[in-house]
């Protein structure tokens, strides 16, 4: 107890007697861990997605990776049969439940006869009667057993039932749905799903609410249910078990699917000899947030284990940039404590005993620090939720895992910011310290430090390279040409509620002095959209045209390409001129993957029923549905009038005037409100729901941001300590020049170059590292933008900037010192 007391006083005397170092490592530590802390809770909370649920780790999403028509996919989409088929065939799997997402749907809710408020509820899903079995979500009321066995029950979560009823006490309620007030008694209440859900939802029905998916129970390419699997005990979690599994899926595929691919008119052994595939897959439950990049899916709020990797090294790095200030600026300060040093040898103490002073001295650093982060944290929390769209409270720093965590992490930073210094000054020779023939300038000192530096100065400009093609990706994003007009475009989501009078409205619009054209449409891009099969006509000409062309498409009117200002290439547009109810325009991605040189006149057929016909009468520039992420597909425009297959929802896509878009806005839900009183006004922006697709880019590009600055700064630090002391050693030699005439701007470089010289030595490391990460990054988009000579270029001459401005700080205060003093205090 005594010797740490004695530790204790040493340590705070040289706090109080070096007090900018003292600082500057107190300051960086702090900032560091802070930093550090809030990114290891970002990453805590990704990782316990789903992990809430009782045996989640027996359940499986069902994954499916196909080749149809030359164009491959990999989505969480699958069809209704399978899920019975995998429980059938593999003992393994005990049991199945499957969800639908209908998409948007009007709920009210009477009160004496009147409704008193009705909304567009998005987050509505369908589910098999044993989905609650199967995930045990907490019940506040109601029988998880029972609640969605009787058709038109309805189960709602805690707010749902708050909103439509004011409490959860809800039981025998009814909430109505849809134009027709079709009556929905409520079953059963759960709680409130925890941020940390993959699923979202507000409400479940049960899944015969909506026949179409009984109907496709004979399919195996209506791919719109999620599947989802329950293992048994003695599989869940065997990766080798659930491999085996898999690996036996295609045979599954060829027993089953036979008959569903030959009714669309493609033979399961034609399909596999032009290269078709359908290969299902298994994602653990609690892996999926994690682990879906890549996968079309109607999930949402999906992570990326890649960008946890990437925030983790970041965290590391500005944990290992605080350590090295205070490693430099320990072994920088030897010289000071030498002479401490020497003294204590010849009094007799050891060397084991002065390196855990110094060790001592490290974690009384590392614990002040991390109050202070603390305290930092706290403060800095909501700006952090904000950035990262968590909603992380301060109290969560005191649970019991993360207290323990930051002990942990409080003795790896003491460890590692303070064995080096300690090592290193208690090692010093008694007799060649008291003599005063201590090197300045010992050459494993100097290449030690210098090296920190660099490695510190790496870092930080390898994170602002990164941030600058981050978002250089981004501007590309909203720049590029994808074939459309996004900008001034407002969209109105489900218009088929009005049901006859959708046209007498669109018209309508056109009367308002803000809107400029409209169009009716059954989607818009961002929005998905309806795929199938087609076959291209064949002819003597032309040798190569595709055996089959798997098309996405909409259903328009003929104001969709102009409202769109879609650049028409060939032929025409729909007119009202002509009978389009069987014709049909595509994209050049699809005349190119049917392989017609001249594609207007020729037809596609729809394999399936009569094997309808449509002619093509025009060719419409490349346009982009999906984000840049993926490749433009091929795309077709039917006519509305071809009702070639059914669409439950429509929109209508209004071209405002430029800087008439809050007129636009008013006007036209004043309209709406005369054609629809009772009806939801759902509209949004097209430009920002393309934005949208953009939103992990966009947090990973501020995080990038902010810790950039942060490196940056905690860098500066050091290297400002590092000058502060450079300027103390050289007090002599300053005065010396001074008199002898120098100026202050060639002290001031004098006392620079050497710095910046690191500087630039860590540009020259970080550059080559920075760009092959950030090649690798920008490999995730179709449509990319270049890594440029400047972007390098721009991020050295901000790092040197930094550098140059933070030594020159104390270059020029030494250097303009009066020489008389500087002398004098020699």
């Amino acid at each position: 107890m005594l010797q740490i007391q004695h530790y204790f006083k040493i340590a705070t005397r040289n706090i109080l007697r070096n007090k900018v170092f003292s600082f500057i490592n107190l300051f960086g530590l702090s900032v560091g861990i802070a930093a550090s802390l809030m990114i290891i809770l970002f990453i805590i909370d990704e990782r316990s997605y789903d992990k809430f649920l009782p045996k989640n780790e027996n359940i499986y999403l069902l994954g499916l990776k196909g080749n149809f028509g030359g164009n491959e996919f990999n989505t969480y989409s699958t069809p209704p049969p399978s899920g019975l088929a995998i429980q059938t065939d593999y003992p393994g799997i005990e049991s199945y439940t499957r969800v639908f997402h209908p998409g948007d749907i009007m709920v009210s809710h009477e009160k004496n006869g009147i409704v008193d408020h009705y909304f567009t509820e998005p987050n509505i899903i369908a589910a098999d009667s044993n989905f609650l079995q199967i995930f045990a979500f907490e019940m506040l009321a109601g029988d998880r057993m029972s609640s969605l066995n009787e058709p038109q029950s309805i189960v709602l979560t805690e707010d749902m039932a708050k909103i439509y009823f004011g409490s959860t006490n809800v039981i025998g309620e009814t909430i109505l749905f849809g134009n027709d007030k079709k009556p929905f008694k409520v079953s059963a209440v759960i709680k409130n799903l925890p941020r940390q859900s993959t699923m979202d939802f507000s409400a479940i029905v049960p899944m015969q609410t909506f026949p179409v998916v009984k109907y496709f129970d004979w399919s195996w390419v209506w791919l719109n249910v999620d599947t989802y699997v329950k293992v048994s005990d003695a599989i869940a979690g065997n990766e080798v078990a659930i491999s085996k599994i898999e690996t036996a899926f295609p045979e599954m595929v060829k027993r089953r699917a036979g008959k569903s691919f030959e009714r669309i008119g493609m033979p399961m052994d034609d399909f596999f000899k032009k290269g078709g595939y359908w290969n299902f897959d298994l994602t653990p439950f609690n892996k999926i947030h994690l682990y879906s990049t890549g996968k079309e899916t109607t999930l949402k709020s999906l992570g990326s284990i890649r960008n946890l990797y990437i925030f983790g090294i970041i965290a590391a790095f500005i944990i290992v940039l605080a350590c090295v200030n205070f490693m430099n600026l320990s072994t920088a300060k030897s010289l000071k404590r030498a002479k401490e040093v020497g003294i204590r040898k010849v009094l007799g103490s050891r060397k084991g005993s002065l390196a855990m002073q110094f060790m001592f001295e490290s974690f009384l650093f590392t614990f002040i620090s991390v109050f202070i982060a603390l305290v930092l944290v706290s403060v800095f929390l909501p700006a952090f939720n904000s950035l990262s769209g968590k909603a992380f409270t301060a109290d969560l720093l005191f649970s019991g895992n993360i207290v323990l965590g930051i002990i942990s992490m409080s003795i790896v930073i003491g460890l590692l910011a303070g064995i080096y210094p300690a090592l290193y000054l208690s090692s010093f020779n008694p007799i060649t310290v008291l003599k005063g023939k201590l090197s300045k300038t010992g050459l494993g000192n100097v290449l030690i430090r210098n090296g920190l530096v660099v490695f510190q100065f790496a870092i930080s400009t390898s994170l602002i390279i990164c941030t600058a093609i981050v978002y250089k990706q981004l501007k590309h994003n909203q720049q590029m040409d994808i074939g459309l007009s996004k900008e001034n475009l407002v969209y109105i989501s489900n218009s088929q509620r009005l049901g006859q009078q959708e046209e007498t409205f669109r018209l309508e619009l056109l009367n308002l002095p803000e809107v400029s054209n409209a169009t009716i449409t059954t989607n818009i891009p961002s929005g998905g959209a309806f795929g199938d099969r087609y076959i291209p006509e064949p002819n003597n000409e032309e040798k190569n045209v595709a055996p089959d062309l798997s098309l996405y498409s909409y259903m328009v009117d003929d104001d969709f390409i102009p409202t769109m200002d879609i650049k028409v290439k060939q032929g025409r547009n729909f007119s009202d001129q002509f009978n389009d109810s069987s014709t049909v325009i595509l994209n050049e991605t699809a005349v190119r993957q049917a392989g017609w040189k001249n594609p207007i006149g020729k037809t596609i057929s729809y394999p399936g029923g009569d094997y309808t016909k449509f002619t093509i009468i025009g060719v419409v520039k490349d346009f982009n549905v999906q984000s840049l992420h993926t490749p433009v597909i091929p795309f077709a425009l039917f006519h509305k009038s071809s009702k070639s297959y059914t669409e439950p929802y429509s929109y209508i896509a209004v071209r405002v005037k430029e800087g008439k878009t809050n007129d636009a806005i008013t006007s036209i839900e004043n309209k709406w409100k005369t054609f629809a009183p009772a009806t939801p006004f759902d509209f949004g922006f097209l430009d920002q729901r393309l934005d949208k697709l953009y939103q992990s880019e966009q947090q990973s590009g501020k995080i990038f941001a902010v810790f950039s600055i942060l490196s940056i700064f905690i860098a500066c630090l050091g290297l400002f300590g590092l000058a502060t002391f450079s300027a103390e050693q050289r007090i002599k030699e300053i005065g010396i020049r001074k008199v002898l005439g120098a100026s202050v701007g060639s002290i001031t470089g004098l006392l620079s170059k050497d710095f910046i010289r690191l500087v630039v030595i860590a540009f020259i490391i970080a550059s080559p590292v920075a760009g092959y990460f950030m090649h690798e990054w920008l490999k995730d988009f179709a449509y990319r933008t270049n890594i440029e000579w400047w972007v390098f270029a721009i991020a050295g001459v901000i790092a040197i900037a930094i550098a140059v401005f933070t030594v020159s700080f104390q270059a020029i205060k030494a250097a303009v010192a009066n020489p008389v003093k500087s002398l004098r205090s020699e």
